[in-house]
């Protein structure tokens, strides 16, 4: 990252600091990730009560702002230098820096191949539960469960953006050969520019989309509203639900509270803990919170009773 700073400078070229400026964004990106892992770490308090977990989220939203500001700056740069016809480009000094990045990124994207080779046995399901005891009242039900798998997800992940370093890093290259062979042709540099600014951007804005959903307190990513309500009616018991939140803490963290009305002869603990199980069994939620009530005709036509708009 340094060493492209400087060749950048030097060269005077707008592509290879792009490529700069996205590596020092991951790193950057890289220490606030850090930070919130640490910082989610923390036990809940009486304030916090959920914990800290949301912390993930807002890493991951000043992460993407980062790398937008930055992209922002260098476009920018590129408009003025081809309104200018600004091309004070050292080729020879591009090509050098831009050949060493490349293979830089090569040898990362080996470690880390070999790593998840090394890693890709199983680990069992993804998902595993604790079972508790079911002493909780009769109206209320929580429980948990733990997803597994995080290291070997985690070096998956930076295989795949390594691989994005990678492409990003020979695009860089070839307008470094263009620009070497064919001076004439030194617009390839703001060019290159703009092309990793799309695919920066466009590799981002799928963070953001998930981070404003788990912001704004949506469903969790995956799970359907329907599909849950389907499931919990397909019990025996159970003849109506309301008050169906789903939300998450994480992408990994799903909650869900509801209420269920079953028949009146039926038993609320033996519902309760069939409803759990079959919560996380088919959707995996970390965390639930059951109400169970008797069911009543006047639910029918209860404003609070109602599914909420598609």
């Amino acid at each position: 990252m340094i060493g492209e700073v400087i060749g950048g400078y030097l060269a005077h070229s707008l592509a290879i600091m792009t490529d700069a400026a996205h590596l020092l964004t991951d790193f950057g990106s890289m220490m606030v990730s850090l930070f919130s892992l640490w910082i989610s770490s923390r036990p809940p308090t009486k304030t916090m009560n959920f914990g800290w977990h949301r912390s993930e989220i807002l890493g991951a939203f000043v992460s993407v702002l980062s790398i937008w500001i930055v992209t922002g700056v260098l476009v920018y740069l590129a408009i003025v230098r081809i309104v200018n016809n600004d091309y004070e480009i050292d080729g020879h000094v591009m090509l050098i820096t831009s050949g060493c990045a490349v293979g830089v990124n090569i040898i990362m994207a080996y470690i880390l191949h070999q790593s998840t080779t090394f890693h890709s046995h199983s680990h069992g399901s993804g998902y595993h539960k604790i079972d508790e005891e079911n002493d909780t009242p009769v109206n209320h039900g929580h429980s948990h469960s733990l997803l597994g798998g995080h290291g070997n997800t985690s070096v998956r992940a930076a295989f795949i953006h390594v691989i994005g370093d990678l492409l990003q890093s020979v695009g860089v290259l070839v307008a470094a050969i263009i620009i070497f062979f064919r001076p004439e042709y030194k617009i390839a540099d703001p060019i290159c520019t703009f092309l990793f600014s799309v695919f920066v951007l466009g590799t981002t804005i799928t963070i953001l989309r998930d981070v404003f959903r788990i912001l704004m307190e949506g469903a969790p990513k995956g799970i359907e509203f329907n599909s849950v309500k389907e499931v919990l009616l397909s019990l025996k018991a159970v003849k109506a639900m309301h008050s169906l939140h789903m939300w998450a803490l994480t992408l990994s963290q799903t909650q869900l509270s509801v209420h269920i009305a079953i028949e009146v002869n039926a038993d609320p603990q033996s519902v309760l803990k069939e409803a759990t199980e079959l919560l996380q069994a088919k959707f995996g939620f970390y965390s639930t919170t059951i109400q169970v009530e008797h069911y009543s005709e006047d639910m029918a036509y209860c404003s609070q009773c109602q599914d909420p708009m598609d």
